[in-house]
């Protein structure tokens, strides 16, 4: 087998909404570490802060989440970026069960 001559041309493109998923994705995670690690530098006291940050990433999240799927399901757009914001945003969202699941198991 040769080398493939010609072109292939697509009509793909970026979507700025997956743009906006995976960073909105990145705001909730590093928000989220952020809270967690100033819980656990306060000896596990939480702020009112901490827990209106942990809020905010929730909503960051569906609405990356949301904007992911979206974009992911729409065949016009190329497909790593929705899917890598759909993952971080479902980590996020991990997280956040896991944040309250711990704090009502041990609470």
């Amino acid at each position: 087998m040769g080398k493939r001559k010609g072109y292939i041309f697509t009509d793909k493109k970026g979507s700025n909404r997956a743009r906006m998923a995976v960073i909105l994705g990145l705001i909730s995670l590093i928000s989220l570490g952020a809270a967690v690690f100033g819980a656990f530098r306060s000896g596990g006291a939480a702020r009112n802060s901490y827990g209106f940050t942990g809020l905010f990433a929730f909503l960051y999240s569906i609405t990356g989440l949301v904007l992911g799927i979206v974009t992911a399901v729409n065949k016009n757009y190329y497909k790593p970026v929705p899917v890598a914001g759909i993952l971080l945003n479902g980590m996020s969202l991990a997280c956040i069960g896991l944040i309250l699941y711990m704090g009502g198991y041990l609470g």
